[in-house]
């Protein structure tokens, strides 16, 4: 008989983990060793198909690398982004964290309803996490358990999003960027600001410095002109060629950098300075390289540095962290009891295929004994007796909390059933 005693997650002697990196104990350094590109995702996913891992998610952001998974141990999906990605074993243990079944659980949905984010109440990471399980979807690594388990992190980060306050005010790393700006910078609607790239960190943190600072007076530079230009026409902003870069920065008071590139865009070498230069990484892997510190006129911020930014809007949101564990619990209770019972659905469907069986023998036997027999009639009144069965079955079986696999056992030894190999 083979049954899964790791909370019943998988067809096999399986577990769910979660295994990463995060901003709590990795540094932007290290976290770039592992950051991952599009490329790098779709090469993981076909190695963990070839490798015969059945479900996997991977999600890589500015503050996080992480696998979700099923595995026989966590060290399969340790090597596989340790294979693809700059970072090592070693680099990975020191600065790791694995969690496994309830508590991988437990992990995914902080992560999607942005309570284990960098600045608390980041909506922007519930769209990376589901984009990574439609990803895993489309290349056929997503499981029913996964799949139940990311929409049921949707359903809470949306309840949490319309019944909490914890999202108030902009977005993380751009939040705290505007944040850090307005804090540094006098007068900053008057200052000239450059910002290098339109990702969608950038595109939040213009929004934010247009709606924060008043300044009329933010550059756009982006490689693709035509990128920029799209949301320079949004904004009302300047767009300005990327060969005019070097010229531009001379010109600028605060230089804004999130272009997402997997190499360093800016270096000393850009830089011909006539007053003070602030300047913003908000980029993992890091874009600006730390050779620019060597001339003195610049002051470089890198986005781990931003995670200190405390205001009112942040102790507000940390009020709501009480309800959004609530609602978290009561989605988690829901995902935990289609969980539950799915682990005996096999068991039912093999006992009320047995009473079937018992029901045709004994309606073929007295179609063949008794004269009139109302076949029919047997039929419905047979069938709702199973149904009812069943049912109490069912109910019966939700009810056994921890010893779910010993009132299993006892049914299919009573009814004679074929082993049943259960979720």
């Amino acid at each position: 008989m083979k049954r899964n005693h790791t909370s019943h997650l998988s067809t096999s002697q399986e577990n769910f983990y979660a295994i990463g990196l995060n901003y709590k104990k990795a540094d932007a350094e290290t976290r770039g060793y592992f950051s991952i590109d599009t490329t790098i995702q779709k090469t993981i996913l076909q190695q963990a198909k070839q490798e015969g891992i059945a479900s996997l998610s991977v999600l890589s952001t500015c503050n996080r690398t992480e696998l979700y998974g099923f595995a026989q141990n966590p060290y399969q999906l340790i090597k596989l982004l340790c294979d693809n990605t700059k970072g090592s074993i070693e680099d990975f243990e020191k600065v790791a964290y694995i969690h496994k079944n309830t508590a991988a659980v437990s992990h995914l949905f902080n992560v999607g309803t942005g309570l284990d984010s960098q600045i608390l109440g980041d909506f922007e990471i519930i769209s990376q996490l589901r984009n990574s399980f439609r990803q895993s979807k489309k290349a056929g690594l997503l499981n029913a358990y996964m799949e139940r388990l990311i929409n049921a992190v949707i359903q809470a980060s949306k309840r949490i999003k319309n019944e909490t306050e914890i999202s108030t005010g902009a977005t993380s790393v751009s939040f705290a960027a505007v944040q850090y700006i307005m804090a540094h910078v006098p007068y900053v609607s008057e200052k000239n600001i450059l910002l290098f790239g339109t990702g969608k960190i950038g595109r939040n943190t213009c929004e934010n410095l247009i709606k924060h600072t008043k300044n009329e007076h933010i550059t756009l530079i982006n490689r693709t002109k035509d990128k920029a230009e799209k949301i320079a026409g949004k904004f009302n902003l300047i767009v300005k060629d990327y060969a005019d870069i070097q010229s531009e920065m001379a010109q600028t008071d605060v230089l804004i950098v999130a272009t997402g590139a997997q190499q360093p865009t800016i270096s000393k070498e850009l830089l011909y300075l006539k007053k003070p230069l602030l300047i913003l990484d908000l980029s993992i892997p890091k874009n600006v390289s730390e050779d620019v510190k060597e001339n003195d006129l610049v002051t470089l911020i890198h986005l781990d540095e931003l995670s200190s930014v405390t205001n009112q809007t942040l102790q507000q949101r940390a009020e709501q962290i009480p309800v959004a564990k609530t609602i978290i619990d009561e989605v988690k209770s829901e995902f935990n009891t289609w969980v539950h019972n799915r682990h005996f659905i096999p068991t039912v469907i093999a006992l009320k295929s047995k009473l079937s069986e018992i029901k045709n023998g004994e309606i073929d036997y007295h179609r063949k004994k008794l004269d009139g027999f109302n076949e029919q009639q047997a039929e419905i009144i047979s069938d709702r007796i199973i149904q009812k069965i069943t049912t109490q079955v069912v109910n019966h079986l939700k009810q056994t909390n921890g010893s779910t696999d010993l009132h299993l056992s006892m049914l299919e030894k009573m009814f004679q059933l074929e082993n049943q190999e259960r979720e």
